[in-house]
């Protein structure tokens, strides 16, 4: 079995941004503050060695973590 690359709020902060929502509204939906998410993503690109948001999700997708 695979082991997961994100956390579980990780995870929920990337499907979220996959349905173009903004941090604002990741950190309203989810009950945290704008600056926890982006430390989520900011955690997510570091364990994936990539250079922004986008490049996470296209690797998250061919890593089959995320789908669209």
């Amino acid at each position: 079995m695979n082991k997961k690359i994100l956390t579980d709020r990780e995870q929920e902060v990337f499907e979220l941004l996959v349905l173009n929502k903004t941090t604002e509204e990741i950190a309203n939906f989810l009950g945290i503050s704008e600056k926890t998410v982006r430390n989520h993503i900011s955690n997510a690109i570091q364990k994936l060695g990539v250079k922004g948001r986008a490049q996470a999700v296209v690797e998250l997708i061919k890593l089959g973590e995320l789908t669209i």
